[in-house]
């Protein structure tokens, strides 16, 4: 029996098999590969965090390959009672072929994984979002070729998109420079664990990170969760908006990335954002078909 497999981090797969992941989901939108290989197969999707993009694409894309998705909200299971969550993963396993989680809490989606014996998708935690990130490299793949010798800045807060954004860096070799204030840096350890794989910045300075980048991305300040510290948060982060000029820096053909939802005039102008270099609804619709390919390899 092969060995159950969980995607709780990019690190979770070797870069081949990333890879692989991607090119399936470009066989998969190009039209060239339509199996359908979660037929009879079923998804729990539990959302401690709400979604638009998460829930649509996970639900969809399951329904695209035959099989059928299921939502629920953490509020509404037992373990917003306080059921142990190694009680819940392993009931939810004898019932569905997948569980995909979006929380806050790291911790939470690892003990699921621990405990449950069908595969784990992390959704969305604070410690990583590596779903969003598979969009976003096969619409870097598609705007741009590819990843090789390319260099990704990301302007704004270390968070969890960021310390995604190091695993790809690590994983697939190519060079990243995070521009945030002091005291909002990217995980330690996940910095240090790409900076011995790949060239690394980071740096208080927007200029230097996106100077002749190949692709400039950014979130909002205050991610869910973080709504106490809006002000703070607000006033730290003055200057690290991405805008016309500070695009201007990159290389003329840079495209511009946001994984949404966007806050214009505050992370990023409206004009960026509805520019000619933004790619950020290509960027949107790649979730579906990453996240189909991810499906596939898993629970198919």
């Amino acid at each position: 029996m092969t060995p159950k497999r969980d995607f709780l981090a990019l690190t979770d797969f070797t870069p081949a098999e990333l890879e692989g992941v991607l090119s399936l989901a470009l066989a998969m939108k190009s039209g060239t590969d339509r199996r359908q290989p979660l037929v009879g197969r079923t998804l729990a999707m539990i959302f401690g965090k709400s979604s638009t993009r998460t829930r649509v694409s996970f639900e969809v894309g399951t329904r695209q390959l035959g099989g059928h998705a299921l939502f629920l909200s953490a509020r509404e299971l037992q373990l917003g009672r306080g059921e142990p969550i190694r009680d819940t993963a392993r009931v939810l396993s004898r019932y569905v072929d997948g569980i995909m989680i979006r929380t806050y809490a790291h911790a939470e989606v690892a003990e699921f994984a621990r405990y449950a014996s069908v595969p784990v998708i992390n959704g969305l935690t604070d410690k990583g979002h590596p779903c969003q990130i598979l969009a976003d490299l096969l619409t870097m793949r598609e705007a741009l070729g590819g990843w090789a010798g390319k260099v990704v800045a990301w302007v704004g807060d270390g968070n969890n998109m960021a310390n995604s954004w190091l695993e790809a860096a690590g994983l697939l070799g190519f060079e990243l420079r995070v521009a945030c204030p002091e005291g909002y840096e990217p995980d330690h350890a996940t910095y240090e664990w790409a900076a011995a794989r790949t060239r690394v910045l980071v740096t208080e300075l927007p200029e230097e990170a996106v100077a002749g980048a190949h692709v400039i991305n950014t979130d909002v300040w205050t991610s869910m969760g973080d709504e106490g510290e809006s002000d703070a948060r607000r006033l730290a982060f003055t200057g690290y908006a991405v805008d016309d000029k500070l695009m201007a820096q990159a290389r003329p053909d840079a495209i511009f990335l946001h994984c949404l939802p966007a806050h214009r005039g505050e992370e990023v102008t409206e004009a960026v954002l509805e520019g000619p270099q933004s790619r950020v609804f290509d960027q949107a619709e790649n979730r579906l078909h990453a996240q189909k390919a991810l499906m596939a390899t898993l629970m198919g």
